[in-house]
């Protein structure tokens, strides 16, 4: 790897942690959606670092759009999204502060003793790539991605209405 891979591999790394510690520092619903978009976009930025553009990419669009519609909802539901009424992110604070130390010193211990490989020696080109990812989406997955997608459009229709529903007050 260049100088210059690994130096824009490691910020946005540093970027991707920083930005998810300040998703539970912050007051806002709002902001924590943003950081959290900002957080995902550095894992894409990664991905287009280590050239694997299509993941990347993908990352950073169902990101931006996920974080659209959470904000949406957010806006919709919360009593305060802003967070001007100072609310706590965090909940169950040790409890979470023991899991997440398990989780890392269990994540060190898959890194340290996992018997990495080095790269693979034969990689397919990019456009059998593609045929490849295509076979898999319009094969056998296809089915998963139709379903997700019809229940992520029933989730923003019924939100939605909900939303605008005429509420007792406001009937004659």
């Amino acid at each position: 790897m260049s100088f210059a891979t690994t130096f824009f591999l490691a910020f946005f790394g540093i970027a991707a942690i920083w930005f998810g510690i300040v998703v539970f520092r912050t007051h806002s619903m709002v902001r924590s959606a943003i950081a959290l978009l900002f957080s995902q976009t550095a894992i894409g930025a990664m991905f287009l670092v280590m050239q694997a553009e299509f993941l990347g990419v993908l990352q950073i669009m169902m990101m931006a759009t996920e974080m659209s519609v959470m904000a949406i909802f957010m806006v919709m539901f919360m009593m305060d999204p802003g967070g001007m009424g100072k609310m706590d992110m965090t909940h169950q604070k040790r409890l979470s502060l023991w899991a997440g130390g398990i989780g890392l010193v269990a994540a060190l211990a898959v890194i340290w003793t996992a018997g990495w490989q080095g790269p693979v020696p034969e990689v397919p080109g990019a456009d059998e790539q593609a045929r490849a990812l295509g076979r898999e989406i319009l094969g056998r997955s296809m089915f998963v991605f139709e379903s997700a997608a019809l229940m992520i459009l029933t989730a923003m229709i019924a939100a939605t209405m909900v939303a605008i529903a005429p509420q007792e007050k406001d009937r004659p």
